[in-house]
């Protein structure tokens, strides 16, 4: 038992860093393309490394669970590798996508609350609400999001919903399939799609006749390996050995991450900032204490 907890806590170190250093990822391959070139190849570069191991994994999963690991690899990964690249190109600072990601948690509780009835204390009840007044905080702050942002950040809260909804779906429907055959296989077949959206929005061809376009490439290439394929096998790990809610706990860690890069990067992280991601954190760990 001892040491199970010494290898959950190491992934959720783990994870907490690589998650943490992926909005500065994004910010790097927004010089040379685009938000939505950004999220293709992150996806395509997962599940291309994917690709081999998922033909001999698949064949180990029962067939009624591969619609659903496609849909758990749409709802965790496709959908936001977009929704987080196009916000950090238009108008959102790496460290504020890192401090609205902070709100995964929370959004977890509310799905399981309202689609899988489960009974919540008040306690729980009174976390999210504090989570969401923090967000509300960071909405009218300065630094934070604003009228010109707000469209954006919006789309960052989306993805962070569609998190919740796939933790879920995983804790409640396949804790039974192995995390390694379920990343494998979900990312694999995430990268059609993507590696069509990158063909069509010309991405491999910008390689060819732009030589700073590479290390854009590059960046989002690494984000993808990275930060999708090795991650979420670690965290569909983390999910069936320690849970959901301990799962998104990284949550804790990721804007600390985030906010160390955008210092780095020159970004402006304001006093506000910071006092709106601490009622967050306050809100989810009141959400999530036993």
């Amino acid at each position: 038992m001892q040491k199970q907890k010494v290898i959950n806590w190491s992934i959720f170190i783990l994870l907490s860093f690589i998650w943490g250093s992926s909005f500065i990822l994004m910010k790097v391959s927004k010089e040379d393309l685009t938000g939505v070139q950004i999220g293709a190849v992150r996806i395509f570069s997962a599940g291309f490394i994917f690709l081999a191991p998922a033909i001999f994994h698949i064949s180990k999963v029962p067939v009624r669970k591969i619609p659903l690991i496609i849909l758990s690899g749409i709802l965790g990964n496709l959908l936001p590798a977009f929704l987080f690249a196009i916000a950090i190109e238009k108008k959102i600072d790496s460290s504020l996508a890192g401090i609205l990601n902070s709100l995964t948690p929370l959004f977890v509780i509310v799905i399981n609350m309202l689609f899988y009835k489960a009974k919540l204390p008040r306690q729980k009840i009174a976390g999210v609400v504090i989570g969401f007044i923090g967000l509300l905080v960071l909405s009218f702050s300065e630094g934070g999001i604003s009228f010109h942002n707000s469209g954006y950040a919006l789309l960052i809260l989306v993805a962070t919903l569609l998190y919740g909804i796939n933790v879920n779906l995983v804790s409640h429907y396949l804790r039974d399939v192995n995390p390694i055959h379920m990343a494998t296989i979900s990312l694999a077949i995430m990268s059609f799609p993507a590696g069509v959206i990158a063909w069509q929005q010309d991405t491999f061809a910008l390689l060819q006749y732009n030589v700073s376009a590479r290390w854009s490439f590059a960046a989002a290439a690494l984000l993808g390996v990275v930060g999708s394929a090795f991650a979420t096998v670690f965290f569909y790990y983390l999910i069936k050995k320690a849970g959901g809610l301990f799962a998104t706990m990284t949550t804790y860690a990721i804007p600390i991450v985030a906010i160390f890069w955008g210092i780095l990067a020159n970004e402006n992280v304001t006093a506000i900032q910071i006092f709106c991601l601490g009622v967050i954190l306050g809100g989810v760990y009141l959400a999530n204490k036993s």
